[in-house]
């Protein structure tokens, strides 16, 4: 039983070593944008921008917010 018990800890780790991993695959290259601070600001205004509209179209997707 203790056996099964030490394989089943071992899944939160890998999922977490994915999420890490996903993350640092997707900002390594944004990284040259960090030498323009022009370019970064702009970067930073699409992901802000892409994830608020996101948010916004799935809210009004399930029907959280009202529509008038």
């Amino acid at each position: 039983m203790g056996d099964f018990f030490k394989k089943l800890s071992s899944y939160p780790k890998f999922f977490l070593a994915i999420v890490v991993g996903v993350f640092w695959t997707l900002l390594k290259p944004l990284q040259g944008f960090a030498k323009h601070p022009v370019t970064g600001i702009a970067a930073l205004g699409v992901i802000v921008g892409g994830f608020a509209f996101l948010s916004f179209t799935l809210s009004a997707m399930m029907g959280l917010t009202p529509l008038n």
